[in-house]
């Protein structure tokens, strides 16, 4: 009975550390989020713009060069 006792209050005492650390853990978090330097408005105006432009620019690119390859292969193998 003795060595249940102490295995029980063992395992109390790993719980509330695990809570302490898990406590702690989360409060890191919200300091370090608070040292963010997060972008302004304009700023993230400004990125979007940019990868949607990117992005339209090699979709294009890339859709150009299939299409050549596909018509290329056509004639080439097909005799299209």
């Amino acid at each position: 009975m003795v060595r249940t006792a102490v295995k029980k209050q063992a395992v109390a005492q790993q719980k509330g550390k695990r809570g302490f650390w898990l406590t702690r853990y989360f409060g890191e978090i919200v300091n370090e989020l608070k040292k963010v330097v997060w972008l302004t408005r304009r700023e993230v105006a400004y990125l979007t713009g940019l990868v949607v432009i990117v992005t339209i620019i090699t979709g294009i690119i890339l859709g150009s060069l299939d299409f050549g390859f596909t018509q290329l292969i056509g004639k080439v193998f097909i005799g299209g």
